[in-house]
């Protein structure tokens, strides 16, 4: 299928593919099917490739303090859901692939997840402590229907009574609520929704293969009516794209039973920015210039901002303006409410593994 250079190409998000810089990095991996992901009518024919990778180890301590997890674990690397802001793109640098359209359509997956979360969990140094999934890339993103890492990986948080808590954008979550809920029931399961537009149109422009708000809110009651607790993330608010719609997110939220909610403003960290504004560019060309110097006015003249406490919710006047509303929207709709502390306490270990939970 032909495509106009200058239009969005439907089906995905990145519409480039950007240098990597670790070129000459070795990555290793088995390629060992693909698959067809896209749907005919929004995508061109490219194929999705997913290859399994042999991590040895899985869990990570998050060492940024406005990032709310002492630790993550991620099933995947690079995301098929195809969101053109994802910070995590750039990562995909590391295993010799671009941050652009490869980060969509090479999926690398960890299918020893599982056995390596027992394995750390059975560590003596090991305290029962919250681990996130999707601290980086979507734990439930489209190739988990298949391949079912997270769940795996969520039977063995169930066992060991082990904290977990998930961020997501896909409703897949619905599927293991079987295990999250007797989990929630202790204090030991709670999940993120992230919603960031209530435009259908710019939805599958800007993260193609997420599913809709409208089955996003109704994810959020499924979950709430098992008793799971639910945060709802409007992340991120990009300036004259989205930012018009954080009241009716944070109202619509509320009423499907959400708890609690935050927000984070856009950054374009590295190729991101690259990706970003080719993109803004062909999706909205009459207001793209706008878009890009309001996004530079949050952080300091840059689209890119590393400062700790600063770049996740920007600063100067914008940056204002929607923490006004949203301190507004959260004592109006959320009563100030926040996420229940988990509890670490009915941790235990079994000493030898319970990698048959696998057979």
């Amino acid at each position: 299928m032909a495509h106009n250079k200058d239009k969005i190409i439907p089906g995905q998000g990145s519409q480039l593919n950007t240098h990597n810089r670790f070129d000459k990095l070795d990555r290793s991996g088995e390629a060992i099917y693909n698959d067809e992901p896209y749907n005919e009518d929004e995508g061109d024919k490219e194929k999705t490739q997913y290859i399994k990778i042999y991590p040895k180890t899985l869990i990570n301590k998050v060492i940024s303090p406005d990032v709310r997890m002492p630790y993550s674990a991620n099933p995947y690397q690079g995301c098929e859901h195809g969101c053109i802001y994802c910070y995590a793109r750039i990562t995909h640098n590391y295993w010799g692939y671009s941050a652009g359209v490869d980060f969509e359509r090479k999926i690398l997956y960890k299918e020893n997840a599982p056995e390596i979360l027992t394995s750390e969990f059975e560590k003596k140094s090991w305290q029962g402590e919250l681990v996130v999934l999707s601290g980086n890339t979507d734990c439930y993103q489209p190739a988990e229907k298949h391949l079912k890492i997270t769940r795996k990986m969520l039977r063995v948080f169930e066992l060991y009574n082990n904290p977990v808590g998930i961020i997501t954008k896909n409703s897949l979550v619905e599927r293991d609520i079987d295990i999250l809920a007797p989990m929630a029931e202790k204090n030991l399961a709670q999940v993120i929704i992230t919603i960031n537009s209530m435009d259908e149109s710019l939805r599958r422009k800007m993260e193609p293969r997420t599913a809709s708000a409208a089955k996003k809110f109704q994810t959020i009651r499924k979950l709430t009516d098992a008793g799971i607790p639910v945060m709802l993330m409007i992340s991120p608010i990009i300036p004259s794209i989205n930012d018009n719609h954080l009241l009716e997110i944070m109202k619509k939220g509320a009423e499907a039973g959400a708890i609690a909610v935050t927000y984070v403003m856009v950054r374009l960290n590295g190729d991101v920015a690259t990706i970003f504004k080719d993109w803004v560019q062909k999706a909205y060309p009459d207001k793209a210039e706008r878009v890009i110097h309001q996004i530079e006015s949050l952080h300091g003249g840059s689209t890119e901002d590393h400062r700790f406490s600063i770049r996740m919710r920007g600063e100067g006047n914008f940056a204002d303006i929607i923490r006004q509303q949203f301190m507004l929207g959260k004592k109006k709709y959320f009563n100030d409410g926040s996420l229940p502390e988990v509890d670490s306490s009915l941790f235990k270990r079994f000493g030898n593994g319970q990698l048959s939970l696998f057979e």
